[in-house]
């Protein structure tokens, strides 16, 4: 993926921040200079977080997971709306819809409200009911389909929340909060970052710099859906060798499978009394087993668990939690202090509900894990 220079951002205005008056003192890290009582974003620190936030993005994507796009500002939502598009990404244009992740089981039994109405057209129960009853449920399919039609696909909730202003989207960076879900925000001067994870310092009003900030983000995602797309069929064409492999074994005359009896000699083998054992072999037998173990333990994604971002993961592996059976076994207050120790900022997190999530994992029982997921907001019983 070609990264962006500092000159593209110049010349897109995403160095340009908010009045001075209106600065939040949190965001003075990032900001350079002031010119004429306005703030200038440092850019080369803007290019530094957000090699940080793509390659964090790039791995959630590959994990298969979902990344939320909400950009409800004029100068945006059409931007937002089509980079999201291109990489089968959900996104919110429109208005915030209240509890959107906090209740997302009522959001969900929206979405299957607009799909039963399709049915209902394709079956011909439509036609049967009255002209002001078609009406009424036409303008509610077009409500749900211009709130919500953007979402439909989204069947759990995202494993990321990406953030285009996080003044105007507080209620979404709070939801988000709440349930633990990794959030990325293009941060101006005004804004807290403190209340984002990944956060990239730039101009959140012009639609020059979100256009070039979208694209980056965009273009990490679907690096990372392609690795995962690579991986899925690496491993089919392993499966599928696996396969032929073992029919032609089947197949195979049992002939060829049973050798034909050697003439046998007579004349007994002479003993030797204390033969000395066959140690080469032995040895090399050890040292093949020696090599072929490391291979073998190898870190789960552990992102799948409801709860866990990309750093979490990252604290849990180096701590030796970095496997589903690991995890499993784990206990709660352990946990919450290893991510305490890790980061200050992963203090918040919840992770009563892990193990449970984990052993489902491990046991390889991912339909039950899907559906406990999908009923517990947020892995939080």
């Amino acid at each position: 993926m070609a990264k962006v220079e500092v000159k593209q951002l110049l010349e897109a205005g995403v160095h340009f921040g908010h009045l001075t008056r209106k600065w939040n003192p949190n965001m003075a890290p990032y900001i350079y200079m002031e010119r004429n009582g306005i703030h200038v974003i440092n850019l080369y620190k803007t290019v530094a977080k957000m090699d940080e936030a793509n390659e964090a993005l790039s791995k959630i994507a590959a994990s298969g997971r979902k990344i939320l796009f909400v950009a409800t500002k004029k100068q945006a939502k059409d931007i937002v709306a089509e980079k999201a598009a291109n990489v089968n990404m959900p996104y919110i244009t429109e208005r915030w819809p209240g509890g959107m992740l906090t209740n997302f089981v009522t959001i969900r039994k929206a979405v299957k409200k607009m799909a039963m109405i399709d049915r209902m057209k394709k079956d011909g129960t439509f036609l049967t009911l009255s002209k002001k009853e078609r009406l009424q449920v036409d303008r509610l399919r077009s409500k749900l389909e211009k709130n919500l039609g953007s979402i439909s696909e989204m069947t759990r909730l995202p494993g990321a929340l990406f953030v285009v202003d996080t003044m105007r989207e507080h209620i979404a960076v709070k939801e988000a909060q709440k349930l633990n879900i990794p959030i990325f925000a293009m941060v101006d001067t005004n804004c807290d970052p403190r209340d984002v994870d990944y956060l990239i310092p730039s101009n959140d009003d012009a639609s020059k710099s979100i256009d070039i900030i979208m694209t980056q983000v965009t273009n990490a995602v679907a690096e990372g859906l392609a690795e995962r797309k690579s991986e899925k069929s690496a491993g089919d064409d392993a499966k599928k060798a696996k396969e032929t492999k073992k029919e032609a074994v089947k197949e195979a005359p049992k002939a060829t499978l049973e050798p034909a009896p050697a003439e046998t000699d007579t004349t007994p083998a002479p003993v030797v009394e204390n033969a000395p054992e066959p140690k080469v072999a032995v040895e090399a037998t050890k040292d093949a087993v020696k090599e072929e173990a490391p291979k073998k333990a190898k870190a789960d994604d552990l992102t799948k668990i409801e709860g866990i971002g990309p750093k979490a993961a990252e604290a849990l592996t180096n701590a030796g939690m970095g496997s589903f059976t690991d995890l499993a076994k784990g206990d709660a207050d352990k946990i919450k202090e290893i991510l305490t120790e890790a980061s200050s900022r992963m203090a918040h997190l919840d992770p009563t509900s892990w193990p449970k999530q984990a052993q489902m994992a491990a046991d390889g029982k991912w339909d039950e894990l899907k559906e406990w997921q999908d009923n517990v907001k947020g892995g939080v019983e």
